[in-house]
């Protein structure tokens, strides 16, 4: 079974919840699970406890008819994840991200640049934690969604001022790019096999050990521009125009991988509560996305 290349997938955690799920009963709908007490300990006027059915040898042939007509159990009869729950789960995330944006974009400009520092340094202080705890909790995923948006509104300001629309511009790339990816993978068209994996994680270590020495060169000052190597040109392409791009195509490839990652987990029965896991995820990925095309339309911008 392949997980996304998203850490939060790869985890431990959540691969153990998806790889020694138990399997879903099928017990008819309303009904207890076969060989399962009676909570309330009631018996029947016939002798078996309430909500259960009588052995098949004393089941009259209208009663096996209608056990059989019934509907099975559902995963949310039996508290396993659905994809209504990462969705709902995914939209909650994504609104506390909103949220937090708005904060640091409608407050005065010192105050937004503290907020952004400390999104910033939360953000990634909690997706550590969120990452490595045994089992989600929701208050720590959405503090981490909100952080997330404190730093990202900052940052938007920020470029903002000096490319006006690059903000507007980037959320209808991540709304785009998402879609597209998300209908992609519906369709069949692209799918999460070993060798993208393989591709995906060769590719983001190689885009990682750039990004390091580009911020190293940065900090130490030995490049003047402020996007560093990115400022560089190539045949008067910038790099970090290139480099972008990349990495855009890297973040969608994530997405693919963590829609197989959920994809499993629905169809091993995986507990309900990691839909909050899938749900981080996510919001990881796209913050991710929307950062690398908020920078890639920066550096467009200024080299206009």
């Amino acid at each position: 079974m392949a997980f996304g290349g998203n850490p939060v997938f790869r985890g431990k955690n959540f691969r153990s919840a998806v790889t020694t799920a138990p399997p879903v009963p099928h017990a008819p709908y309303g009904q207890q699970p076969y060989g399962q007490q009676n909570p309330y300990g009631q018996q029947s006027p016939y002798g078996q406890p309430y909500g259960q059915q009588a052995p098949y040898g004393q089941m009259s042939p209208e009663q096996l008819d209608q056990m059989y007509k019934a509907p099975s159990a559902g995963p949310v009869e039996t508290g396993r994840m659905t994809y209504d729950d990462v969705i709902m789960k995914t939209l909650a995330c994504l609104g506390f991200v909103v949220v937090g944006a708005a904060v640091t974009l409608f407050v005065p400009a010192g105050a937004a640049m503290g907020l952004m520092v400390l999104g910033a340094i939360g953000g990634f202080v909690l997706a550590l934690v969120n990452s490595f705890k045994r089992e989600p909790v929701a208050g720590l995923i959405l503090a981490y969604a909100a952080l997330e948006g404190l730093f990202l509104g900052g940052i938007t300001r920020v470029i903002d001022g000096i490319a006006p629309g690059v903000g507007f511009q980037a959320v209808l790339g991540t709304v785009a790019v998402a879609g597209v990816t998300l209908a992609l993978y519906k369709s069949g068209k692209v799918r999460a096999t070993p060798g993208l994996m393989k591709f995906f994680l060769i590719a983001i270590v190689g885009y990682l050990a750039f990004s390091l020495v580009n911020l190293g060169l940065v900090m130490f000052g030995v490049v003047s521009s402020p996007w560093g190597l990115r400022g560089m040109t190539i045949m008067g392409i910038p790099l970090g125009v290139i480099v972008g791009l990349i990495a855009v195509v890297l973040a969608a490839i994530s997405l693919i991988l963590d829609f197989n990652s959920i994809e499993q987990g629905v169809r091993a029965g995986a507990p309900r509560r990691f839909a909050w896991t899938a749900a981080f995820g996510l919001t990881v990925t796209l913050v991710w996305l929307y950062t690398e095309i908020l920078r890639l339309l920066a550096i467009f911008n200024s080299n206009d």
